[in-house]
């Protein structure tokens, strides 16, 4: 069951735990609720846990590994009843899937409030072989991401539905997880943020140039043919969780039948058709 954290001077605590594969606009929805004055963030906590253990070599590895514990016990203790900043009753951590490797025990994971960020597969290998020419399935945490829903559940966000409507997806995210929403989540100032991982300066040009969330654009490359084995393995994962996203929040979808108002002669009110279309 997912959880809010004990309560503060300020009011009960919330503590999100955000899961996302790679390039999946995550550091900027990271920014969105970093941008509220009642939360506080972690960047990627359990990278340094995760280098450490794989010993693979990460731009800024020793950095990395330097600046955070790479013990996940230490590390979700903090997340878990670490005291928040003055006025803040929200945590929120970005965490990356491909960190939660089998030696973290599940259940420590259970006083958090679950959600997900996820890409469609395509698009996600088409960006990130700019940047990694031989991903794995191992790289992208799509296994992993479909564990923790299964176990935990929490709603799940399609960066395309939020890069199309960030106010309405927002929304509908902030109602599910038992917040109110801010609209300062739709706009933030440029620039680097003490928050940042060490890594930032490898990976975050384009979040640090960013002020708000970018319209959505298809991948300008196709897929390289060599990873369509790799996507076709990641579809079922994702298909899994996509089939349960949360809906753009709208006015109507919040009013009762009896308050809204009639709809125009000609026009079907009894949902028989969808926003998209579909019958």
């Amino acid at each position: 069951m997912n959880q809010a954290g004990p309560e503060t001077a300020a009011g009960p605590v919330t503590r999100i735990a955000m899961w996302s594969g790679p390039r999946t606009v995550s550091t900027a929805l990271m920014r969105a609720w970093e941008n509220r004055p009642d939360t506080v963030v972690a960047d990627e906590p359990l990278y340094a846990f995760y280098l450490d253990r794989t010993g693979l070599d990460h731009p800024g590895r020793n950095e990395v590994i330097a600046s955070q514990s790479a013990d996940w016990r230490v590390v979700l203790a903090r997340l878990t009843s670490a005291p928040l900043p003055g006025g803040a009753v929200i945590s929120y951590a970005k965490h990356m899937t491909h960190h939660l490797l089998p030696e973290v025990d599940r259940a420590a994971l259970a006083p958090f409030r679950h959600a997900h960020l996820i890409r469609d597969p395509r698009e996600l290998l088409a960006s990130y072989a700019r940047v990694r020419a031989e991903p794995t399935l191992a790289d992208l945490g799509l296994a992993q991401q479909a564990e923790i829903y299964k176990r935990f559940g929490g709603p799940v966000v399609d960066s395309r539905d939020l890069l199309a409507d960030p106010e309405g997806v927002l929304r509908a995210l902030c109602q599910a997880l038992g917040v109110p929403f801010d609209g300062r989540m739709l706009a933030w100032p440029p620039g680097p943020r003490d928050s940042d991982g060490v890594w930032a300066p490898y990976w975050y040009d384009s979040v640090r140039s960013s002020t708000g969330f970018a319209p959505y654009r298809p991948p300008a490359a196709p897929l390289p043919a060599r990873l369509e084995p790799l996507a076709d393995q990641c579809l079922p994962y994702f298909d899994r969780l996509h089939k349960y996203r949360i809906a753009a929040w709208t006015e109507e979808a919040t009013t009762p039948a009896s308050q809204r108002a009639p709809a125009p002669t000609g026009l079907r009110s009894d949902g028989g058709a969808t926003r998209e279309g579909g019958a």
